[in-house]
């Protein structure tokens, strides 16, 4: 989703009865408020959670607003589907209409999903130099061993797209189940790689997302994510 900035006189402009040309007034007369200092310049950035009060009046006073989901399986990453169930169904926010969806999940994969109305920042978390590790546990058809690991960490050619995933760490949990952690997010990407050695995905659940962990957050369930952990996702 793509963040709204506009100029504060074009910002005015739009959303009240003065003109462009009225702005520099405005501000002369100190009659303009962004996030709670007096407005400078016509050319000030007006971001989608700036607050602006004109004549003591609100004229935006959007909040940003970060969720976590624990995504059952059967329901759609989507914000409206005619046939399925969706993630916006499950919750219970004020501002729940304003949300989309920061990396989706298959139909049938389980665990963490992100959601929030701030454009800027899903784009970062899905930015590949951001590097941001997702974790999952993954249920094999076929027995694993030491050469998954090997694969991973060198990372596995994919012919469609002509390259090869970046670096990956999986560990072995069990003769059927492995915890995979990546920092990419391609198409089917962990299906594909298991795919590699013709082992079929029967099971993935994702724990994780930064520092961002499930916990005992049931499915179905959802949370606001709090202000230490939105600054520890970047730490």
């Amino acid at each position: 989703m793509k963040s709204k900035v506009s100029r504060l006189d074009r910002f005015i402009s739009q959303n009240s009865t003065f003109s462009i040309s009225d702005v520099r007034l405005l501000i002369a007369q100190q009659r303009i408020v962004l996030d709670g200092c007096a407005a400078r310049s016509i050319q000030q950035k007006v971001t989608q959670f700036t607050r602006v009060v004109l004549d003591g009046c609100f004229l935006q006073n959007n909040q940003p607003a970060y969720l976590m989901l624990h995504k059952p399986q059967g329901v759609v990453s989507a914000t409206q589907d005619a046939k399925h169930k969706t993630l916006l169904d499950l919750i219970h926010h004020p501002q729940k209409h304003e949300l989309h969806i920061v990396g989706r999940l298959d139909f049938n994969t389980t665990g963490v999903v992100l959601l929030t109305n701030d454009g800027a920042w899903s784009r970062k978390i899905s930015l590949p130099e951001t590097k941001l590790s997702k974790t999952y546990e993954v249920t094999l058809a076929q027995p694993l061993n030491d050469k998954y690991i090997a694969a991973f960490k060198d990372g596995i050619y994919f012919n469609y797209e002509k390259i090869t995933t970046q670096p990956a760490s999986l560990e072995i949990l069990s003769e059927y189940t492995a915890r995979l952690s990546l920092t990419e997010g391609k198409y089917h990407q962990v299906k594909r790689m298991f795919g590699f050695f013709q082992n079929e995905v029967l099971a993935l659940h994702r724990t994780s997302v930064g520092n961002l962990a499930l916990g005992d957050l049931k499915p179905g369930g959802s949370r606001v994510l709090t202000e230490k952990e939105l600054d520890e996702l970047w730490a």
